[in-house]
């Protein structure tokens, strides 16, 4: 979280960085960083519920557009939350971004797609592609980034929406605004992502990807 945080301050945006958390440990970590923490409720179930709860804290009032940078994503391409943020200006009420999927993550449920129409909004997300191939034949499939950017209306709306089918069975919730009918822009990037934080190999590669990065800054 200490890394995303320190991403975010990186962003060429007006921005107001805060890390929340229901784990005072995350807020002590981030601390020497100078950035604002929020300890939130540990019944809260997603990063979207989290957000909007400190969204609607009176301090915070003021902002227009909430962008989501989640902890499971440390090496998240600064593109990506600027490419989010964009399609929101641009008139989206929800933004978010995809990369070039490998094909030998096709079928991994740990990295989740999205298919995007001919207007760069999203149509499906999904962790697994259909038996039949249906969507490769139609569609570019592309690699979601774990990255959103809200208007804030449409961040209350959100979480005031009762949970879809689709997102309980495949546990993602972006599926919920798509399933009544909110559309999310995708911001499309043009070189692969660093894979998010999901599974054990996932945080073995991540500290060999750190530790390359920092001898490179180094």
């Amino acid at each position: 979280m200490r890394l995303v945080a320190r991403r975010a301050l990186d962003l060429d945006l007006d921005l107001r960085v805060v890390v929340a958390s229901d784990d005072e440990r995350v807020l002590e970590a981030v601390a020497p960083l100078g950035v604002e923490g929020v300890l939130t409720s540990p019944d809260l179930r997603s990063g979207t519920e989290r957000v909007a709860a400190v969204a609607a804290l009176p301090q915070f009032a003021g902002s227009g557009i909430v962008l989501n940078v989640q902890g499971d994503e440390p090496f998240f391409p600064l593109e990506a939350a600027l490419g989010a943020v964009e399609r929101v200006r641009s008139g989206d009420p929800i933004g978010t971004a995809a990369a070039p999927l490998a094909q030998s993550d096709l079928m991994d449920p740990n990295r989740v797609k999205v298919v995007v129409d001919g207007t760069g909004r999203a149509l499906r997300f999904s962790r697994v592609l259909p038996a039949s191939g249906a969507w490769a034949c139609q569609v570019e499939v592309l690699h979601h980034i774990g990255i959103y950017a809200y208007e804030r209306r449409a961040l209350e709306r959100w979480v005031k929406l009762r949970p879809a089918r689709q997102e309980i069975a495949e546990g993602l919730e972006q599926l919920r605004p798509l399933a009544h009918g909110i559309p999310i822009g995708v911001a499309r990037l043009e070189i692969a992502a660093p894979c998010g934080v999901d599974t054990e190999e996932d945080l073995a590669l991540a500290e060999r990807y750190a530790e390359t990065m920092s001898q490179r800054v180094g």
